[in-house]
C-alpha cells in the first residue's frame, strides 16, 4: 500500500501513508518554516515558540495537553529546524481524531499567556547556557557562523537570550500567524492510519485555516551563500573539538546522492577513509565521522572529530588528504559498501511510522511530490566513481572552507590547517 497526496482548499498539504499490520500510528505536522525565517532580532523566536504552545492551547492547560493524549497510550513532541517545524504524536490505533485536534490547537490557538512566557524565557536561557556549556554541541553553532556568516542559517536556532527576551506574546502571535501560514503546512500520518478519517479530520481542524495574508514571495528567506572563515575557541577541556567544512550541493541538486555516497566512503562507518586512517592507523582522534547537511539552496560536507588538542593540526592535514584521495580515485569496493549503507538507513527507517512521516513531509516540502523507497533506491544505485570523484572535484573548486575549533590553544592550529592542506591558503 502506497503513501498518497493531497491538497486542501487553503493549500494545506496531507500525506498519508497506511502500514498493515501496526497497532500504532504516526502523526507529523511540519511547518516549511523555521529559524531561517527570523531577522536578528528575532533569533531564537520559532525555538520560543515551540516551547510556548506547549504552555497552553485552545481550551487545554499544559497539563492537560500531555495527559489527554498519554491517556491515550501516546506522547507527542516537537523539534525546531532552521527550515522546518514539525510536531509529533505517537499513539495506538484510533487516537488520531484527538492527536489531530491537540495539534492543531498548538499551531493555531495557542494561549500565549504572559507569565508563561516570563517563565519560559528562563527555561531557554538554561538551555543556551547548557548548549554552550557542551562542546561536542557548540562546536556545531561555531562552525555554522564560519560556514554562513550573518545569514540566519549562520545563528543557533535556539537564539540569544538578549533576541528572545525582546519577545511578547503580542509580537509572537504575530510572528506565528505568518510563519504557520497554510500553504506551509504539510501534515502525515503513516502506520494504523485510514485515509478517509485522516482527510475528514485535516478539513475539520485545517481546512479553516486563514491565509497570513502577506506576499509569501516577497517574505521569502533570503538565499545563502557559503562564505567560509575559521572559528577557533580557546576553552580549558581535556579533548579538542573540530569541525571542518567545505560548500556542497543543496537537497535539490542532481548531485545530493553523489554528495551522500561520498560523505559516506569518508567518514560513514567504521571502514570509511577517515575511520581507518585516522583512528585506526595513526590513533589520532577516538571520535571522527563525516555528514553531509543540506537545505533548499546550499548545502554542507562537514568532518567531526574529538582529539587531543596536540594532534588537532595532524588530524585536519589527514582529513584534507582523505578529502583529495577520494576526488582522484574511488575503489569499487567502497562504493559498493556506502550504497549498501544509505539503502540499508533508508530501509530501517521506512519501519518505524514516525520516520516514515518526516520523510514524506521533507519531500513534499521540498518537491512537492512523494518518492518510493524503490526510486530513492534507483537514485543511490545510479551513483558511479565518476560521479563522486566530479563531486569531490566540486567540493575542493571553490577554495573555501569553514572550520571551527574548540578547546586548548593547539587546537586553533587545526583550523588553519586544514584549509592551508586543502587549498595552499
Amino acid at each position: 500500500m502506497s503513501a498518497s497526496l493531497h491538497r486542501l482548499a487553503n493549500g494545506v498539504r496531507i500525506v498519508c501513508d497506511p502500514m498493515p499490520g501496526l497497532e500504532t500510528f504516526a502523526l507529523s505536522v511540519v511547518i516549511g518554516r523555521g529559524a531561517r525565517y527570523e531577522t536578528q532580532d528575532q533569533s531564537g523566536w520559532c525555538h520560543l515558540l515551540e516551547h510556548m504552545v506547549f504552555k497552553g492551547a485552545g481550551s487545554r492547560s499544559s497539563r492537560d495537553i500531555v495527559e489527554h493524549i498519554e491517556a491515550e497510550g501516546g506522547n507527542i513532541n516537537a523539534a525546531t529546524g532552521y527550515e522546518r517545524t514539525s510536531f509529533q504524536v505517537r499513539a495506538l490505533k484510533g487516537g488520531l481524531p484527538l492527536a489531530m485536534e491537540i495539534v492543531s490547537d498548538l499551531i493555531r490557538r495557542p494561549t500565549l499567556v504572559p507569565a508563561d512566557m516570563v517563565r519560559e524565557k528562563q527555561v531557554i536561557a538554561q538551555e543556551i547556557a547548557e548548549a554552550a556549556d557542551a562542546p561536542d554541541d557548540y562546536v556545531f553553532d561555531l562552525a555554522q557562523t564560519a560556514a554562513f556568516g550573518a545569514h540566519p542559517l549562520g545563528r543557533p536556532i535556539l537564539g540569544t537570550s538578549a533576541s528572545v527576551e525582546t519577545a511578547t506574546p503580542q509580537s509572537l502571535e504575530a510572528f506565528r500567524a505568518h510563519l504557520y501560514d497554510p500553504s506551509a503546512i504539510v501534515v502525515c500520518a503513516a502506520g494504523a492510519v485510514d485515509e478517509a478519517e485522516l482527510l475528514a479530520l485535516t478539513e475539520r481542524w485545517f481546512g479553516d485555516a486563514p491565509a497570513s495574508g502577506l506576499d509569501l514571495s516577497a517574505t521569502a528567506p533570503e538565499p545563502v551563500q557559503f562564505v567560509g572563515g575559521a572559528q577557533p575557541k580557546v576553552r580549558r577541556l581535556e579533548q579538542a573539538h573540530l569541525v571542518l567544512m567545505l560548500p556542497a550541493p543543496s537537497a535539490r541538486n542532481d548531485d545530493y546522492f553523489a554528495l551522500r555516497v561520498f560523505s559516506e566512503i569518508l567518514g560513514g562507518g567504521m571502514s570509511s577513509r577517515l575511520f581507518q586512517e585516522a583512528r585506526e592507523r595513526r590513533g589520532l582522534a577516538y571520535a571522527i565521522d563525516a555528514y553531509a547537511d543540506t537545505y533548499a539552496d546550499a548545502g554542507v560536507l562537514g568532518v567531526y572529530a574529538g582529539c587531543a588538542a596536540k594532534d588537532g593540526l595532524e588530524l585536519a592535514k589527514v582529513t584534507a588528504g582523505e578529502i583529495m584521495g577520494l576526488a582522484e580515485r574511488t575503489e569499487s569496493g567502497e562504493l559498493a559498501r556506502a550504497k549498501a549503507q544509505l539503502k540499508s538507513s533508508l530501509f530501517m527507517a521506512r519501519e518505524s511510522a514516525l520516520a516514515r512521516a518526516e520523510q514524506a513531509a521533507g519531500q513534499v516540502l521540498l518537491f512537492d511530490r512523494l518518492f518510493s523507497t524503490q526510486e530513492i533506491g534507483a537514485s543511490i544505485d545510479q551513483v558511479e566513481a565518476s560521479d563522486v570523484q566530479r563531486l569531490g572535484s566540486s567540493l575542493l573548486e571553490p577554495r573555501m572552507t569553514a572550520t571551527a575549533a574548540l578547546g586548548a590553544k593547539g587546537a586553533a592550529a587545526a583550523a588553519e590547517g586544514f584549509s592551508r592542506a586543502l587549498h595552499g591558503l
